[in-house]
């Protein structure tokens, strides 16, 4: 398992306009796959390293933290 993103998760606007873990999410849930994602029509400056730090930054994000749906925040 991954412990230091900071290798690869950057607040860089010269990679991937400084929200690369926003990008690769919804490239991924669009059904781009990883190997597009650092290919040259997206990304190329991506490895498959990269991928995975924002699927295990994403991770340890939600198991220190609740879900709660938009429409159940509102109520």
């Amino acid at each position: 398992m991954m412990k230091n993103y900071a290798d690869y998760i950057t607040i860089d606007p010269r990679v991937c306009h400084g929200k690369m873990v926003y990008l690769v999410f919804d490239l991924l849930e669009a059904g781009v796959a990883a190997e597009e994602i650092t290919g040259p029509e997206y990304y190329p400056q991506l490895t498959k390293k990269h991928i995975e730090a924002a699927l295990h930054y994403a991770s340890d994000l939600l198991k220190t933290r609740e879900y709660v749906p938009e429409a159940a925040a509102l109520r």
